[in-house]
């Protein structure tokens, strides 16, 4: 074999080696391939977040519970799809931008609705092979006190205690998110 066909060969396969590497990142940023091999397990703590809204702790359940339960808001489409509905869980789709919202996480979860006091998620598909979430809701003065916490965990030891990190950091912005829009919406309701 000649020197330029060895070029040739070593430039292939380094070509077809960095494409691979760049679809599989690209696979676990956006959840699509998921890295589950029970191998190096490490949970890190997701919260706790807290927020006093003042609004019933059943209109703020309501709040919560509606998209998933009821019909999904045409507003947040982009963000949640609903694919079986049951009378107290349901299976569904969120939708996250990352990457500056070139790239799109899809994370498939069952969510669990205990009236009026609970709301639990757990992970069926995402970036990371568990995450468990719960949304706690109590009587606090004429309002309502949500708390919320869970637990990440990844595969691979330190790589996947740094990959845990990353996802831990966004995940928490977003459900950040999501509380302020349910303070929001469950206060307006409220309102007399």
């Amino acid at each position: 074999m000649t020197s330029a066909a060895r070029l040739m060969r070593i430039a292939a396969w380094t070509s077809g080696l960095g494409g691979g590497l760049a679809a599989a990142s690209l696979g676990l940023v956006t959840g699509a391939l998921p890295v589950d091999v029970g191998v190096g397990r490490r949970v890190r703590p997701l919260g706790p977040q807290t927020v006093d809204i003042a609004a019933p702790r059943e209109v703020v359940f309501d709040v919560v519970a509606q998209p998933y339960l009821g019909r999904t808001p045409r507003a947040m489409r982009e963000k949640l799809n609903v694919l079986e509905r049951g009378s107290d869980l349901v299976l569904a789709e969120h939708f996250t931008p990352v990457a500056g919202g070139r790239l799109t996480a899809v994370t498939v979860e069952t969510v669990r609705f205990t009236r009026p006091e609970r709301i639990d998620f757990r992970l069926v598909r995402g970036p990371v092979p568990q995450v468990t979430e719960s949304f706690v809701l109590s009587e606090h003065g004429s309002g309502t006190r949500l708390v919320y916490a869970g637990e990440l965990g990844t595969d691979l030891w330190r790589a996947g205690a740094w990959w845990g990190r990353m996802v831990a950091a966004r995940w928490e912005v977003t459900v950040a998110g999501s509380l302020a829009r349910v303070q929001e919406e469950a206060e307006r309701r409220a309102r007399p």
